[in-house]
């Protein structure tokens, strides 16, 4: 009776060839998580680059709230100056989470620093929700990283016809995307949020 010594190649990228420098497993994950996870793994990587911010201090995933909380929508309108009473007009009832996401598992939360996009409505701790399942259309304002770096700009193109990531504030130079550098498009931007008090 003879046996095989030889061992069998175990799975996964060799060790030390991937973003960890260690060896991977294979794992089964459900099919609608694997944007989210692969996602978090890359960023994760990322978050310990010089310049790159902090994963999950910055960027969260949107989950559905446990309870359900609608708030009223009335139908009129109301000015900045001094509002009408509009206690009769009530059109609707709106669910905040509902309002702002329309894919749950490829909606992301992003703190907004700096003020690289003030023109635009954008803030130092704005809240912008990002969805990685839209297609970015120039105009659009997305969430990119650029060797490394998340940034937040709109998206436009050069003469060239390369991309071009333009601030909101005169104050910022234009990112103009050229080859050899690292570019993603990790979502556009579909809304945002603010706190006064």
């Amino acid at each position: 009776m003879t046996t095989d010594t030889k061992t069998k190649a175990k799975p996964g990228r060799p060790e030390g060839r991937n973003a960890y420098g260690e060896a991977t497993v294979p794992i089964r994950i459900p099919k609608s998580k694997v944007t989210q996870i692969t996602d978090f793994l890359k960023h994760y990587a990322l978050k310990k680059s010089p310049g790159s911010i902090d994963f999950f201090e910055h960027i969260r995933q949107v989950s559905a709230p446990v309870v359900r909380v609608e708030l009223p929508l009335y139908s009129s309108k109301v000015s900045a100056g001094f509002p009408s009473p509009c206690d009769d007009h009530i059109a609707k009832r709106l669910n905040i989470h509902d309002y702002l996401v329309d894919q749950e598992d490829a909606t992301f939360l992003v703190t907004v620093t700096g003020l690289s996009m003030r023109d635009a409505g954008l803030l130092p701790k704005d809240v912008v929700v990002v969805d990685r399942s839209k297609n970015a259309n120039i105009g659009n304002i997305i969430l990119a990283v650029v060797n490394g770096e998340f940034t937040i700009k709109q998206l436009t193109l050069g003469k060239n016809g390369h991309p071009v990531l333009l601030p909101a504030n005169p104050d910022f130079k234009p990112i103009e995307i050229k080859d050899g550098m690292d570019f993603e498009i990790w979502g556009v931007v579909t809304g945002s949020i603010r706190k006064y008090v």
